[in-house]
């Protein structure tokens, strides 16, 4: 079976920029993309602070190229859970994507698998998107564990979907040794391993990024690669400069084989 992936570009902005900065570095890249054929766009993505949501649905009322995601959120609809964001709250502000599981959230935050888990299924249930994040760290790597460790991973956060469910999310392969450090793994092996996460799925059309220092430098040689479907960004995320010709490298759309 052959199937089509629409590549994704997706800014993970962190906790940068504040609302009337937001609304700076949207304008100018909606400007930037309003010379694309809407044909060849990948999906663009940006995940501001919770701050700037609001902001940034009204300037994108009228704007159908461009997508919110959110860095996080509760796996509850509702509760006694201070200073948390529950699904419920980002479907109201017309957020299509989350972001589930980034490493940080998983070392600072003492995120687990179980989790990671609980908050897919919240995200579905009200519509959202989740980009699940799965990624090993330097040890990991340097032990040869990062194909168990991963798939160990991937398994957890699937955990009785239905395939169904699973067509639903994208996952990112994020090496957490690359992330901020300026490193990016080897693009032959991002992809080998995007592809054995892709087998651990089972379901060949779920889109799957690679994350980790993705700059204007290096983005081609990821996008060429067959299993890579686009880019987690980070710091090149925060610029518009910088963020549109990555969305550039995601064009044209890349048709997929099994």
């Amino acid at each position: 079976m052959t199937v089509n992936r629409k590549p994704v570009m997706a800014g993970n902005w962190k906790m940068y920029k504040t609302v009337q900065e937001a609304e700076t570095f949207l304008e100018a890249l909606m400007n930037k993309v309003k010379g694309l054929l809407a044909t060849d766009q990948p999906d663009i993505i940006l995940c501001p602070p919770f701050t700037a949501l609001d902001a940034m649905h009204r300037l994108l009322s009228n704007e159908k190229t461009i997508s919110l995601g959110a860095q996080t959120m509760e796996s509850h609809e509702e509760g006694a859970y201070t200073g948390e964001i529950s699904p419920k709250m980002l479907a109201v502000l017309h957020v299509q994507f989350v972001i589930i599981g980034h490493s940080e959230r998983r070392e600072y935050f003492h995120e687990t698998d179980t989790q990671v888990h609980a908050k897919i299924g919240a995200a579905l249930q009200f519509g959202l998107t989740p980009i699940v994040c799965v990624g090993e760290s330097l040890a990991q790597r340097e032990a040869g564990q990062t194909d168990a460790w991963i798939k160990k991973q991937v398994e957890a956060a699937l955990k009785d979907y239905s395939p169904e469910q699973r067509q639903k999310m994208i996952f990112a392969y994020e090496p957490i040794w690359a992330i901020g450090t300026g490193k990016v793994c080897d693009a032959v092996e991002a992809n080998r391993v995007i592809g054995s996460i892709r087998q651990t799925i089972g379901l060949p059309e779920v889109r799957i990024l690679y994350g980790g220092s993705v700059k204007p430098d290096n983005v081609t040689g990821l996008m060429a690669q067959p299993e890579i479907d686009g880019g987690l960004v980070g710091g090149a995320s925060l610029d518009p400069d910088s963020f549109f010709q990555l969305i550039q490298a995601a064009m044209p759309q890349k048709v997929s084989v099994s």
